[in-house]
Formats: C-alpha cells, structure tokens, sequence
C-alpha cells in the first residue's frame, strides 16, 4: 500500500458544513485524569488517534481498563492511589509529547522503576524539562544523554511540595508539575508564562484543590494533594488545531465558505485566529458558549481579498505554536513581507518545524530569510505554483504532511507527499474531510 498522496491542481471552490475530529490535548488529559477518578467516566467524540490510543494502553499497564466504542469511551478510575505499580514495567509513549510528560507527573509515587519509551521523533526530544522539575518533588530520573527518551523514574514515597518557574510557555511541562502536586502534601506554587490552560480549566471543574491567579505576563498556580477525583462525563469538543487547516484552505481559496462546528476557543488557544483576522482572513465565531469550563462555538470562515503582511507579535506563539505552519501559507500569499520570532520551541516538536517551513516555501518559490528562532516570508499575492514538488523525510510530523495537502490544493503544482499516514497521529479523518469538501 502507497503511503502518499498525490495531489494535482487547486480545489475547486465550496461552500460547506464540518465536523472535525475531538481535541487532541483535551482527550489525553480525560483519559488521564478519568484514570484517577473514583468511578467510571464516560467521553463522546474522543479523538481515537495514536496518541490517545497510546494513552489508554498506558493506563491500562497501570491497571485501569477502559473500553472503546463506536460512540463512548468508558474508564474505570480506581481512584489517586489506583495505579497497579510493578517490577519491570515499560510504557510506550509513542509519538506523543503531552502523553509522556504529563504522566511521568503522576508517576513520581511509583514504587518500581518505570521506563518511558517512544518512537524515534519523540526520543529525540526534550524530556529533561520535565525530569529536571519532578526530580524537585523526590522522583529520580536516567534519561538518554541525560536529556532524552528512553528514560526510567524513580518514584519516592516521601514526595515534598515544590516552587517552579516555567519560563518556555510550556503547557506540557506546567501540566506535568500540576499532576506532581495533586501526588503531593504541602502546597506546590508554580509561576508559569502563558500557555495551554486545558489543565487547570479541567481539575478546576472537577472540584480539584487548585487556585489560579492570572497576572499579565504568567499565570500562578497553587495545587494540594488531591483527594479524590471525580469521575468526568465529557463530549469532547473539536480540535483547534484540526481546525487551523480548513480555517486556512477557506481563507485561500477562491469563492468558498465553511462552517467548522463545535470547536474548543480557549483563548489560550485561538492565536490562530487574532493573527489571521490581522492578516485580513474574515472569521466570526457563532453560537458561543462555555462547556465544563471550556469555551466552544462555531466557527465561520470566509475567502480572504486580500491578505496583509504581518509582523507577528511574540505574545501569540505560545496559543498558536500548532498552528505556525500552516499559517505560514497566509503569509505567502501576503502582500508584503511577514515576520514571526522566538520561535525555538517550534524546533522542540516532531520534527524541526521551523527549518520544514523554509523547505516547503522555497519549494513554493516564496523567498524566506531564517534564522534558528524566526522567519521572514516575502509574500507573493499572485503565487501560482505550476511545478512538480516532492515532499519526504520529515520524521513522520503529521502536520507538515497536513500543511503541504493545503498548500497543494491552494496554489497548485503537482505534489507528491509522502507518509500519509502520520494523519493518524492526531487528525485520522483529515484527508476524509478533504476529499468531501472536493465533492
């Protein structure tokens, strides 16, 4: 079986209704805290990607069972203290940054050594800052070149309350303390620069001994040790991130307009969106509301005229850090030239996002000028590509697979994009999705 696609001219024009698949960091945090639940909790519309599916094989070697419908996920939490700890237990983190850091967060009790382990991409990146805050709590860490996966925890039973500062606007590594403190007597403090707030949304709507107070640039948390969690019955809303592509294809495309339904707007989120309205991208949320403590809404989005350049402000990457690639196409399609910086943790994903987005755009013919942290997009509002284009080895990251469908069916060209099926990883009904809207 071929494992790409090849993709031959732009898409015709559409006007249509969608449903994208649930959020991704939404659906491995309930998996993670319904493991923990006294009782058992259900979810609809949980994204069934590899790395949730990674998830519920995690928590089933720690002892919790769960099981997978056409319609409902069910898990059978066996409380805070229900983990099944054992000699000789590996877990297989696969391809999922969030599944590896946040659990090694409720792992630092374990009584036997665990070894994390996960596919090449994610051994490649950085787990030390995620060890290195744990390790204050009393766990102990031998990670690869003291930096990487496949590492062993050691837990401890005498887990002390810790301060930290989390200076990279990392939501996986703030989450991943946040569940060392609900392991933890005393109260944990952490001073955290914005970013993802799924975490304390959701301990917060489930009555968890946690207090958020929100400054100007950071965000201070204070959590306890939990002592029970109850169970969550939960409709998964749709992914953002998902979101972000079908939100771009609309806005670069002639004539079109998509309705993209009940999508997650957490405005620690949505950067996407304040940059693409900047850029001229014409988008209006309809039927808002607030779910379990998660905004929702509809989104609609219409063919941009014509799109600005943009010199984007630093205080948006960390709520659009996903999305950076794709919208990487806007700006080629910009008159003017745009600029995005600070952008290292783009490198720190599955791939080196920031050096695949030059490759695809002088692909394109779009001249850029990068350095390691930021790059300059000279935008072409005429770009029509006419040209063969090969798209290969790029660690199997599934959203430069998805950026280069996009790009393909908004400029042209005839392309050839390998591994199709790193859409699995968090979007499998992507290129569904795609070929509906060319109906």
């Amino acid at each position: 079986m071929t494992n790409f696609v090849i993709i031959d001219g732009k898409l015709n024009r559409f006007k249509k209704t969608i449903t994208v698949d649930g959020d991704k960091s939404l659906s491995i945090r309930w998996v993670l805290l319904s493991s923990l639940a006294n009782g058992v909790s259900k979810a609809k519309n949980l994204l069934i990607s590899e790395d949730v599916i990674a998830s519920l094989k995690a928590i089933k070697k720690l002892g919790i069972k769960s099981i997978v419908t056409k319609n409902e996920c069910k898990i059978f939490g066996k409380g805070l203290d229900g983990y099944r700890y054992k000699k000789n237990l590996t877990i297989d983190a696969k391809n999922s940054g969030t599944l590896g850091r946040l659990l090694l967060g409720l792992l630092i009790n374990t009584s036997f050594p665990i070894r994390m382990i996960g596919d090449r991409s994610l051994s490649k990146r950085d787990f030390s800052r995620v060890s290195l805050p744990l390790s204050k709590f009393g766990a102990k860490f031998k990670l690869n070149n003291n930096k990487s996966l496949p590492l062993t925890i050691f837990g401890s039973s005498k887990l002390k309350p810790i301060k930290y500062f989390e200076k990279r606007g990392s939501a996986q590594c703030k989450s991943s303390i946040i569940f060392g403190g609900i392991r933890t007597n005393g109260k944990t403090i952490i001073k955290a620069k914005k970013s993802r707030n799924h975490t304390e949304l959701m301990c917060k709507y489930l009555n968890m001994p946690i207090i958020i107070k929100s400054k100007k640039n950071y965000d201070e948390i204070c959590i306890t040790k939990a002592k029970i969690v109850k169970p969550l019955n939960y409709t998964i809303p749709s992914d953002i991130s998902s979101s972000a592509f079908f939100i771009v294809l609309t806005a670069l495309s002639s004539n079109s307009k998509l309705l993209i339904k009940n999508v997650n707007i957490n405005s620690s989120r949505t950067g996407i969106i304040t940059i693409l309205k900047k850029m001229g991208v014409k988008i209006i949320f309809k039927n808002q509301r607030i779910y379990k403590g998660e905004s929702i809404a509809d989104i609609l989005i219409k063919s941009a005229k014509s799109i600005k350049s943009i010199n984007c402000p630093s205080k948006l990457n960390s709520g659009t850090i996903d999305e950076f690639l794709v919208i990487f196409l806007v700006a080629a399609k910009a008159k003017g030239v745009s600029y995005f910086k600070n952008l290292n943790e783009l490198n720190q994903k599955e791939s080196p996002r920031l050096e695949w987005a030059k490759i695809i755009l002088n692909k394109m013919g779009i001249k850029t000028i990068t350095t390691k942290d930021s790059i300059k997009i000279f935008g072409n509002p005429e770009l029509y590509i006419k040209k063969k284009i090969v798209i290969r080895n790029f660690l199997k990251d599934h959203r430069v697979f998805m950026t280069c469908v996009i790009a393909a069916l908004s400029f042209g060209g005839r392309w050839k994009i390998y591994d199709k099926d790193s859409t699995k990883t968090s979007f499998p009904n992507f290129l569904k999705i795609i070929h509906d809207l060319n109906k």
